[in-house]
């Protein structure tokens, strides 16, 4: 009994650990996007990606040459086009992600994009082979309907400036589904080094044909964008190691109040109530599948 409940209580400051890097995490992505979205208000959005991949690749890098066997561990892949095409897609997702920033501001862009975990639940029935119930079906079209209060059709004309934040969480919810994927054949670490690495090549690519030099002032934001992002993925890596991505995944929604505040204290920007509304429906909604897919997690391995 002793053994079992120094466990217990083992497990639960593991959890507070996880819990506590997440939000850290979280916040650190929020300051990060609006670092994005005021760099790129004033340069291309394509250097600015390109750069940060820069530094993102050299993080990852430098992570996997710690882990044992070192880069060429990390390198090995059994299924490369996959591993290429994730890493291709998210670089693809965060230039459409701070687009979005741009038009729609950090409010409006993040509630909308709340939707990519739904986005994952629906996708990985016929996709992924998972059984998707009735229950996470439901909360789906609840997700559904909070990004049409958001978006509030046939009350004010629709701008095709909301359809940029959806697209980045379908393609966000297709790089995550690839993930699971790769999951099967190559470990983390490999998917974090192709990642990091494919991103740089190809935003590289296209960002070097649209560079241009910085204010003293704006590439001293653009340093900062480049260390929040190492400091976030650093975060994210001590909360997976401490605690289950069951466990802590629910926290990650934080992201979306920091931005929304970020977003009315740094830009001006206004919560409007449909907005509020919306985003707390599309979050509810992905906090109860989250929920049950854990659920059904426990009664397969039970």
């Amino acid at each position: 009994m002793d053994r079992a409940s120094a466990q217990a209580r083992d497990q639960a400051r593991a959890n507070r650990t996880g819990i506590g890097f997440m939000v850290a995490a979280s916040l650190v992505f929020a300051l990060q996007d609006g670092l994005s979205r005021h760099l790129a208000d004033s340069y291309s959005l394509l250097m600015i990606v390109m750069i940060r991949y820069w530094f993102f690749a050299a993080f990852v890098i430098a992570v996997a040459a710690r882990r044992p066997g070192g880069l060429r561990a990390a390198a090995a892949t059994r299924q490369p086009v996959v591993q290429v095409l994730r890493g291709l897609l998210l670089a693809a997702e965060i230039c459409v992600m701070v687009a979005g920033f741009v038009l729609l501001g950090l409010v409006e862009t993040h509630a909308i994009f709340a939707v990519y975990p739904l986005l994952i639940a629906a996708l990985s029935g016929p996709l992924l082979g998972e059984r998707v119930g009735w229950r996470r079906w439901a909360a789906i079209l609840a997700g559904f309907a909070g990004i049409l209060v958001i978006l509030q059709p046939g009350v004010a004309v629709f701008t095709p400036a909301a359809a940029v934040p959806l697209l980045a969480a379908a393609m966000f919810a297709l790089y995550g589904l690839l993930t699971r994927y790769a999951a099967r054949r190559d470990s983390a670490t490999t998917s974090f080094f192709w990642t990091g690495t494919v991103g740089a090549v190809a935003m590289t690519a296209v960002g070097l044909w649209h560079w241009e030099p910085m204010a003293r002032a704006d590439a001293a934001m653009m340093a900062a964008l480049c260390v929040s992002g190492a400091l976030g993925h650093w975060c994210l890596i001590r909360c997976y190691d401490a605690a289950e991505a069951g466990t802590v995944q629910p926290f990650a929604y934080l992201q979306l109040v920091f931005a929304t505040g970020v977003g009315m204290l740094a830009f001006g920007e206004a919560l409007r109530p449909n907005v509020a509304a919306g985003g707390a429906i599309v979050v509810a909604a992905g906090l109860f599948a989250l929920w049950r897919a854990r659920q059904a997690d426990r009664a397969a391995s039970g």
